[in-house]
């Protein structure tokens, strides 16, 4: 039968602390640091995100809808729910810490381990918390027939659905029953991960007894934004309203949570990705024996530490490597010998494994070392023609003279100026010369997918030296996986011979008609590891508007992947170029 105590006390980490403080943490062992202690959509932030705050910006001159009228409407039409028990918020936290102000006050079930701010937010106000504990040795993930069994009725319940820290989930379903055959109890269910696994729908609304709160900035990558709201019957909903102060939801969150909520493409590709690499990072951390990975639903893992190890010493541990976990001593239920993980993406995933490796010294079953691999550093433009060719070639040869054997590589190009390898294969000349700055025979594989144009709207293509088709743009778009595939074989095989790979991309990253289709820049800078330098022809005028531009129309992602800006052909007084160099600085 499952267990209901009082709260005890935690005494290794602070009582309420939370994951996610890397600004504290950067700054006190004064470097970055990647956090697996918040979950956040790994995707990170919608594309579309920075060009809405910079159409919207003019808004913040006028205070906010105090009622967010427009930002209800959508939630209603996209959740299917009554528009009038909708409360937006400054995210669901400022929700949380309102209710128990709303509630009568009641005996508080509280199932455990939960959010920790459960717990805080009503033993402030005194109410009568027992908390519902899985019995020794059982699974802790929450189920119905736990509730039922710790319910005599009247009674208010809060949980997480899915659940922080385990992931484990109840079905809506199960949820909705099970509040109409208690109909005398109170359903808190906090659905801040929800959207991971069901997006866009919610049990709010669906009951009398059923209060949800759901967040916006967890799956849309939104966190600073702070974006969320919550579903009230009455005589909650009233009460909740005459409490918030005036223009809670900045104007800012309001136009970027209304334009999330229209976004099914970034919500259907987050659900797909999330699992991939949910299930990535619990493999790679299964093949450690002092591990116990939980099963889970959401985009977190909750481990279960061997004897021996405590979450405080792991924590310090990784923290020496760069990277933060989230110390579970201080969430109900659970002890030191538990710690939680985000899912993040897959090389930050396996950058963590590789720590484990380390702090554990055992590496996975699935995991054997590799050779070291080459450093890498990219070319990119502002336009064609910027200086990207020569710019590689020239480093090409400085690394050379420096005592590295180094190889361009270039994933596509597009170019009548072919050159025949000595097996036989076609490629590039830019890559030609970039060899020979290299001291090196040319190598198909420095170029392994070449573009002839023969038409306006069509061209040969040319993959590992070999001729495959003509194809006008339409086809080359659907071969371009292949083509693709190619591009990172023969990078993979020149970078486990080389020291160094200087990569050179095409045209411009910030071609927004071409973005979504294109590999030879941000994309094989991402694959590569490498740091982009973007290279502007000052001849060519509004060099310095090109940076800017080009960085404004760029994903967080591409961004985080841009080292610097080379300003080409510039001669004469440098010292006239510092308002430049500030602007492109503070803007960037």
């Amino acid at each position: 039968m499952a267990e209901v105590t009082k709260p005890g006390s935690i005494t290794e980490l602070h009582k309420f602390e939370h994951g996610g403080n890397v600004h504290g943490l950067s700054a006190e062992i004064d470097a970055a640091v990647l956090d697996f202690s918040a979950n956040i959509n790994p995707l990170g932030p919608p594309a579309w995100l920075r060009s809405l705050i910079n159409r919207d910006l003019h808004l913040i001159a006028h205070y906010p809808d105090p009622k967010c009228e427009e930002l209800v409407r959508g939630i209603a039409e996209r959740y299917k729910v009554d528009r009038r028990m909708i409360v937006p918020a400054n995210g669901t936290t400022e929700l949380l810490y309102l209710l128990p102000t709303l509630i009568e006050r009641r005996k508080l079930i509280i199932p455990v381990p939960c959010y920790v701010d459960y717990l805080k937010v009503f033993e402030i106000h005194g109410f009568d918390i027992q908390f519902l504990r899985a019995e020794s040795g059982q699974d802790p993930s929450l189920t119905i027939e736990r509730l039922e069994r710790a319910l005599g009725g009247g009674e208010a319940v809060i949980f997480g659905n899915p659940v922080n820290p385990i992931g484990s989930m109840i079905e809506d379903a199960k949820i909705i029953d099970f509040a109409n055959r208690f109909p005398d109890s109170l359903l808190i269910v906090d659905e801040a991960f929800h959207d991971f696994i069901v997006p866009f729908n919610t049990v709010g609304g669906q009951a009398a007894n059923i209060i949800s709160l759901n967040s916006l900035t967890k799956f849309f990558a939104i966190p600073g934004l702070r974006a969320g709201f919550g579903i009230f019957p009455e005589p909650y909903r009233q009460r909740l309203e005459s409490r918030l102060p005036p223009w809670s939801v900045n104007v800012l969150s309001q136009r970027v949570a209304l334009k999330c909520l229209e976004d099914s493409d970034y919500s259907q590709k987050t659900v797909a990705n999330c699992s991939d690499l949910r299930q990535q990072l619990k493999e790679g951390l299964s093949g450690f024996t002092q591990l116990k990975v939980f099963d889970s639903q959401a985009n977190y893992l909750l481990l279960k530490l061997g004897r021996g190890l405590t979450g405080e010493a792991l924590y310090r541990q990784l923290l020496d490597h760069g990277i933060v976990i989230r110390r579970c001593s201080n969430y109900p239920g659970l002890g030191d010998n538990f710690v939680r993980v985000a899912v993040r993406t897959r090389a930050e995933n396996d950058r963590l494994i590789e720590a484990f490796n380390m702090v554990l010294n055992s590496l996975p079953k699935s995991t054997k070392p590799g050779s070291p691999k080459a450093c890498t550093i990219m070319f990119q433009g502002t336009s064609s023609n910027a200086g990207k060719s020569i710019m590689s070639a020239a480093l090409c040869r400085i690394l050379v003279q420096d005592g590295y054997r180094v190889s361009p590589f270039k994933a596509q190009n597009m170019s009548l100026n072919s050159h025949v390898t000595a097996d036989g294969g076609e490629m590039g000349r830019a890559q030609v010369v970039q060899a020979q700055a290299a001291k090196l025979e040319p190598d198909w594989r420095m170029n392994p997918v070449l573009l002839k144009p023969n038409s306006d709207t069509g061209s040969q293509v040319i993959v590992n030296g070999k001729p495959v088709r003509n194809m006008n743009v339409r086809q080359y778009h659907d071969f371009k996986d292949q083509a693709w595939d190619a591009a990172k074989l023969s990078f993979d095989e020149l970078r486990s011979e080389y020291d160094v790979i200087v990569l050179e991309g095409a045209g411009s990253p910030g071609e927004v008609n071409l973005k979504r289709h294109d590999f030879v820049n941000m994309k094989m800078a991402r694959h590569a590891e490498a740091p982009v330098l973007l290279v502007g022809d000052i001849d060519r005028g509004g060099v310095y508007a090109s940076f800017a531009g080009i960085m404004d129309v760029l994903e967080e992602w591409e961004r985080s992947l841009v080292a610097g800006f080379v300003v080409n052909k510039f001669r004469g007084d440098q010292s006239l170029l510092e308002d430049a160099h500030r602007f492109v600085y503070d803007h960037t």
